[in-house]
């Protein structure tokens, strides 16, 4: 029996932080163990907003590199740079031409980013959506690892498929969305989860030591003496959140009671949660300078996946172009 295919995709916005590694990333290594899996960079989403064109390549190669160091196997999942496969953005076209403006109009996340760039609202952030469709419809892609807040996007997806079975014939699976046992990391600026668009707030996987300790040392806490049950949001409840990711229970219950006790020190804190995320952080580090050191490995790991996905694609393609009379 065939298994059910994944896929997953990060934009190419800057390296990969903790939040993308716990929330995303280890659930992918779970994921190519069992399905088959596409892991893509989508760098063609990447260009609906602002972005600078001379470090694009440098920040896909960045991803890729990441991915190999936190353990995706090219034996196991197949890594995907999106625009190298043009039947992304061929499909997309096509499935826009079925899809109504007004439903991508009233999409959270377009209203959210025409608000977040009003001097960059363009034609790519409306067909956001409809491009995140054909990536995942493009493999006939039944599972999505993603956060509750894409199930907008989703929704989409299942939508265009339906719209296009009933047009064409049954072609596309009705895609879902895949919970993973991936965590919620915080942000350490204080307020929401780590997050690449907001500096202060996130520790990339190839930090040091140092680097790890200077990004905690600004995160913000209190005076130390308030005592009573910890906060529930703000700076001292996210340190504690990612205290809780990274040390043992023992520790984490001393710290909670130093905290009740009105006698925490946050610099032994963040001393401590600094040693527990490097520990974590730097066996990755040490398999991505290998990958770093022998640049033909990564590119012919590149080139035999986009075989592969070539392959899947162009199958999916002349299927529809068959069924819309293109061909």
């Amino acid at each position: 029996m065939a298994r059910k295919r994944v896929y997953s995709g990060i934009r190419a916005t800057g390296r990969l932080h903790l939040g993308n590694y716990l929330g995303a990333v280890k659930g992918m290594l779970a994921l190519q163990d069992k399905y088959d899996c596409v892991f893509s960079v989508v760098d063609a989403h990447t260009i609906t907003v602002p972005y600078d064109p001379k470090t694009l390549r440098q920040s896909v190669r960045d991803i890729i590199l990441d991915y190999l160091a936190a353990g995706l196997d090219p034996k196991k999942c197949k890594l995907e740079i999106q625009s190298q496969i043009p039947q992304h953005t061929e499909l997309a076209y096509y499935l826009a031409t079925i899809y109504p403006v007004s439903r991508l109009e009233d999409l959270p996340t377009y209203k959210e980013k025409k608000a977040q760039y009003p001097k960059y609202v363009n034609m790519g952030l409306l067909y956001y959506p409809v491009l995140m469709a054909a990536d995942v419809l493009l493999y006939k892609g039944e599972l999505v690892p993603v956060g509750i807040d894409q199930e907008p996007h989703l929704e989409v997806m299942r939508e265009i498929a339906r719209k296009f079975n009933s047009m064409f014939g049954e072609t596309f699976p009705e895609p879902k969305r895949f919970a993973t046992s991936g965590q919620y990391v915080p942000s350490l600026a204080g307020g929401g989860k780590m997050s690449k668009s907001i500096e202060g707030s996130f520790i990339t996987l190839s930090d040091d030591l140092e680097t790890i300790k200077k990004r905690l040392a600004a995160a913000p806490t209190d005076s130390g003496t308030l005592g009573g049950n910890l906060p529930k949001e703000g700076g001292v409840a996210n340190l504690f959140m990612l205290l809780k990711l990274f040390v043992l229970d023992d520790v984490y219950n001393k710290f909670v009671h130093d905290y009740k006790d009105k006698k925490i020190r946050y610099s032994e804190l963040k001393a401590v949660l600094a040693d527990a995320i490097y520990k974590e952080l730097k066996p990755l580090q040490e398999r991505r300078r290998r990958f770093e050191q022998n640049p033909k490995l990564v590119d012919e790991i590149l080139e035999e996946s986009k075989a592969k996905c070539l392959k899947i694609a162009e199958s999916t393609m002349q299927e529809v172009r068959e069924k819309m009379g293109l061909v």
